[in-house]
């Protein structure tokens, strides 16, 4: 078993970081929220010709064939740069699922299209009435009573919801399930589509926590107090090995849950793969939540205000946190998993 990642994997990542680290900047994201769609101009399209909103569909419809392996390293770079775009919902999530779920003519028309970026698709959650990126897409894929749907836009009443974070769009929606938009009728699709979202949040969350940590590390490297650096101050460095630390438990634990989803099995004996994602997604949600706190209290009270940057990534912190479910939700998964409760 093999949960680093691979030079062609690390290579992906690497690419797909550099042109987010071009083209979704500090003062593009900045510009983004201030804008009414909270997007980049251009990004999904520079993203799409990179093919990575076909990586995990096969290649027979246009895609890579590659899995939740090759995808975990990209999806932190997606949180490390707080994407703007549906891509985690399109690439990690939807895509995955109809490729696994939809054994029809509906489902392969979807996945050709995907594959280009040229049908964006994005996903609701079972857990939350709100879902992301409503406007910006063409196909959303919903759960209801056991079924999993895939409903185009034109069929969806959706009302825009006030977002802590101005680029991360989400709209309350209402909808009706008909034999047209039904994948599957089959629960383990609906766990599939809960552990598919809570991995593509849980990587995520940990890039904006290393995000966090590297901005801290640098502001308390440069800002001055008493003629010397804050971060020279115990206190301060004992913050930032705290964060370290936490980030440091929690990216293995997420690369063991991308490998249990593609080999559909635990690698540790009598467990389960939701029992993987969940433990993954606890310790992501809280590794992301303490270096939200931590590094708000190390900026002091230039962090509290909007222009700052560290803003940017504090607001989607706190939503990848919870979103997929909280590390409570995730702990109580746990211990059903587990047979304590």
């Amino acid at each position: 078993m093999r949960f680093a990642p691979t030079e062609q994997q690390d290579q992906f990542a690497f690419n797909v970081a550099s042109i987010l680290e071009k083209e979704c900047s500090a003062e593009a994201l900045q510009s983004a929220g201030e804008g009414p769609s909270g997007c980049i101009d251009g990004l999904w399209e520079t993203l799409s010709e990179t093919g990575l909103m076909g990586i995990a569909i096969p290649e027979e419809f246009g895609g890579l064939g590659m899995g939740s392996s090759d995808l975990v390293f990209i999806l932190e770079e997606l949180g490390r740069s707080a994407c703007s775009e549906p891509v985690a919902e399109h690439a990690a999530v939807a895509a995955p699922l109809i490729t696994r779920w939809a054994q029809n003519e509906m489902g392969q028309e979807i996945l050709e299209e995907s594959a280009t970026g040229s049908r964006k698709l994005t996903v609701g959650s079972p857990m939350d009435a709100r879902v992301v990126s409503v406007e910006k897409s063409d196909t959303i894929l919903l759960s209801k009573e056991n079924e999993l749907h895939a409903v185009p836009i034109n069929e969806i009443l959706h009302t825009p919801m006030t977002s802590i974070d101005p680029r991360y769009k989400t709209s309350a929606i209402e909808w009706s399930p008909n034999s047209k938009t039904l994948i599957s009728k089959e629960p383990e699709a609906i766990e599939d589509m809960i552990n598919r979202g809570a991995l593509s949040a849980a990587a995520q969350a940990v890039g904006v926590a290393q995000k966090l940590l590297d901005m801290t590390v640098s502001y308390v490297s440069e800002r001055k107090q008493f003629g010397k650096p804050v971060g020279t101050n115990q206190a301060v460095k004992h913050h930032c090995s705290n964060m370290a630390i936490e980030i440091e438990f929690a990216r293995p634990l997420v690369q063991v849950a991308s490998w249990a989803i593609d080999n559909e099995r635990s690698p540790t004996e009598n467990f389960t793969v939701s029992g993987e994602v969940s433990a993954a997604k606890v310790l992501a949600s809280e590794a992301v939540e303490l270096a939200c706190r931590l590094a708000l209290q190390c900026h002091g009270a230039i962090g509290y205000t909007v222009e700052h940057d560290l803003q940017i990534w504090l607001k989607r912190g706190w939503i990848l946190a919870s979103t997929w479910g909280d590390a409570l939700f995730h702990r109580r998964r746990l211990a059903k998993i587990l047979g304590l409760i």
